[in-house]
């Protein structure tokens, strides 16, 4: 009998820590292009190579090349820029809010803001998506208004949730923004329910979930996926890969699967990863992940490189546990200058007007920052009525919250 070695714990550790020097030579980017485009209708095992590599539209040079191009004229393109401007300067106003008291708690989008803009546009009125909380581009995207996003992180007196919702987790039934659970990973099985619930009423509107890399070790994911694929729901499933949970790397949630979007294949799940950073990449694979749920050809998962720029919320400190430069390093760069960059190389777009677009939406941010103090913040002005905690639960109060109501002075 051969006598067996001592056991030991394999942990995860990742390329860097805080004061040394970043490297991503681990990500394995595609030349801008070089990805094809299969049919809509593909099998999962035939595309099984596209959940390794990265879908990428735009060079180096600011070029859109390759067979996921030429789905955007000029004025989209242009549409798309300011509304990742407009929301990377939402997002400078509410983070120094939080910091003055005007409000409790806010998580900023910087670094992601293509995903949930681009994704917004391959989407039609109806359709529900299921986000977390980085994804307030589908919001601005689809013209919500602002005010009513700050009167949301406010809490105050004109909240549209009347204070029953942490910030930043706003709700639009309108708007196709179902309300965030702050409870991780649980949107996703609420997204796949919703799909399958629209297909068995016969209806066309498609579900889109989202989730962020760490949350995906949740079991809700993999509940998910067995559900998505069992019955071919029309969903698209969306991984956010910002390389950062909370405090915790990627590699930690995605074991040894290699990439997230593989995942889907042990589901038999077609696959897809794209480079977050280029709003026309995702773009074009946000369209041909809609198309295959429109046409009940079932799921795809979709696995969005990027990298979170700031902390992962107000309360986190990423000096903690990452390089203070790392981000300056990322290979797949910053969407906004991107974008900018293939709009002036396109002649459509130039170095002075971008300048002026700025302060332009600066100017409309401002302005809907006012307009929302002007009902409160989190500390001064109007609040929503303590009333407001006995609503909107049951169809008909049961007698012990009338009870509790009452003695509340309500």
């Amino acid at each position: 009998m051969v006598e067996s070695a001592h056991l030991s714990l394999h942990v995860p550790e990742p390329a860097v820590r805080p004061g040394g020097q970043p490297d991503f030579s681990n990500v394995k980017i595609a030349k801008a292009g070089a990805v094809p485009r299969p049919p809509v209708d593909t099998a999962a095992e035939d595309i099984r190579d596209l959940a390794y590599s990265i879908i990428r539209v735009l060079n180096r040079d600011g070029e859109a090349v390759g067979p996921w191009a030429g789905l955007l004229s000029d004025d989209a393109l242009r549409t798309g820029l300011r509304h990742m401007m407009t929301l990377r300067a939402f997002d400078a106003r509410m983070l120094m809010a939080q910091r003055q008291g005007k409000t409790s708690f806010y998580m900023q989008h910087l670094g992601e803001e293509a995903v949930s803009c681009a994704f917004r546009k391959a989407l039609q009125k109806g359709d529900m998506n299921f986000p977390t909380y980085r994804q307030a581009g589908l919001l601005i995207a689809d013209d919500y208004p602002m005010v009513e996003m700050m009167n949301q992180i406010y809490s105050n007196e004109a909240d549209p949730l009347r204070g029953r919702q942490l910030p930043i987790m706003y709700s639009s039934k309108e708007h196709g923004f179902f309300t965030i659970s702050g409870n991780l990973a649980t949107q996703y099985v609420q997204a796949v329910g919703w799909a399958m619930a629209s297909a068995i009423k016969n209806d066309s509107r498609i579900a889109a979930a989202w989730i962020g890399d760490g949350s995906t070790a949740e079991s809700d994911f993999h509940s998910a996926l067995v559900f998505a694929s069992t019955y071919r729901a029309p969903v698209v499933l969306n991984v956010v890969n910002n390389q950062w949970a909370i405090s915790t790397f990627q590699g930690i949630a995605r074991g040894g699967s290699g990439t997230f979007a593989a995942r889907g294949l042990g589901f038999g799940i077609p696959a897809l990863r794209v480079d977050g950073n280029d709003y026309l990449a995702v773009y074009a694979v946000a369209c041909w992940a809609a198309e295959r749920a429109r046409r009940n050809l079932g799921p795809t998962l979709v696995e969005y490189v990027t990298y979170r720029v700031g902390a992962h919320s107000t309360s986190d400190d990423p000096g903690a546990y990452r390089p203070k430069t790392e981000s300056e390093v990322w290979p797949l760069g910053d969407p906004v200058l991107r974008l900018k960059k293939h709009l002036i190389v396109r002649g459509v777009w130039s170095e002075e007007r971008h300048v002026q677009a700025e302060a332009e939406i600066l100017d409309e941010v401002i302005t809907a920052q006012r307009k929302a103090e002007e009902h409160g913040t989190l500390h001064a002005g109007g609040r929503p009525s303590v009333r407001d905690i006995f609503e909107g639960v049951y169809a008909e109060m049961p007698p012990h919250l009338r009870r509790q109501r009452q003695k509340a002075g309500y």
